[in-house]
């Protein structure tokens, strides 16, 4: 085989494989919405719930992590709560701040098992927006939900979790 046609080949693998990487996002989101694996929960609010299921007791547990080199604190106000479905409940997060300089906080949510994302109706979230936190600050940012009366019979217990990144960089550059 002589060098050019070897090249063009090499060439249209490496075209191949870059249009594979770009496609894989999209391609994954099909795959995780077919599954229910990674529980993505909505981004925006979801209006009041109107009627709750008093014949239902579902827990909802809350974790927390912050991403790798993100100093200082993030926990839930509580652990674990049980719910009605149609109830409304608020849980605090509360993140301290151990460093001298002012901080962009981003939370991004997940839901476990990821079938239970699509009943968690989150009427104000921490997670829908940036959250600005000065140097060595506390903030309280509250998280107001409801789930939703249709969460299959089979689901009793549900995590939600939130991983705290650090952005002010990434605003930073937008400025």
């Amino acid at each position: 085989m002589d060098h050019g046609k070897k090249a063009l080949k090499l060439g249209l693998v490496a075209v191949g494989m870059f249009g594979f990487g770009f496609a894989l996002v999209p391609l994954y989101d099909v795959f995780c919405d077919i599954t229910g694996l990674n529980g993505k929960t909505a981004t925006s609010a979801a209006a009041e719930s109107r009627t709750m299921d008093e014949q239902r007791l579902i827990t909802v547990e809350f974790v927390t992590y912050k991403a790798k080199g993100l100093s200082g604190d993030f926990e839930p106000s509580v652990r674990r709560l049980q719910v009605h479905p149609g109830e409304m409940h608020q849980v605090d997060f509360i993140v301290t701040s151990h460093v001298a300089e002012d901080r962009v906080l981003r939370a991004i949510p997940s839901v476990s098992p990821g079938v239970a994302a699509g009943y968690l109706r989150k009427t104000e979230c921490f997670c829908f927006q940036e959250q600005p936190l000065a140097a060595r600050q506390q903030a309280v940012m509250p998280m107001r939900f409801y789930v939703d009366e249709a969460l299959p019979g089979h689901i009793e217990v549900f995590t939600l979790s939130y991983t705290l990144y650090d952005i002010s960089e990434q605003v930073a550059t937008r400025s």
